[in-house]
């Protein structure tokens, strides 16, 4: 049995996100559930870093930090600057970075 009203419900469902924008708002949090992609967005919130640099910091090999900067870069969520021969990589939104600090307050760390 329904607690609340026919009218809040419909009122609910007004402010709700379209199938479409969940999808998008769905795929946007999976990037955080890869914990290689988390330490790499934790390492470009310190500072813009190329594939490299990446690849020394995290112990991953350069084809898989290029692997994962490809995944943030379709979603927007990094960019890169060329610097002479170099591509350097850097959080594309300051809410990302808020996001990462929000998680690392909630669980305690």
């Amino acid at each position: 049995m329904l607690q609340a009203t026919p009218q809040i419900l419909d009122d609910l469902d007004c402010y709700l996100p379209d199938k479409n924008a969940t999808k998008k708002i769905a795929r946007f949090f999976a990037l955080f559930s890869d914990p290689s992609r988390v330490r790499l967005l934790s390492a470009l919130a310190i500072a813009p870093l190329c594939v490299s640099d990446i690849s020394a910091v995290l112990k991953m090999n350069q084809t898989t930090v290029s692997h994962q900067l490809r995944i943030l870069r379709d979603m927007d969520v990094v960019s890169c600057e060329r610097e002479g021969k170099i591509l350097k990589y850097k959080i594309s939104n300051p809410k990302i970075n808020e996001i990462l600090l929000v998680g690392v307050e909630y669980l305690g760390f």
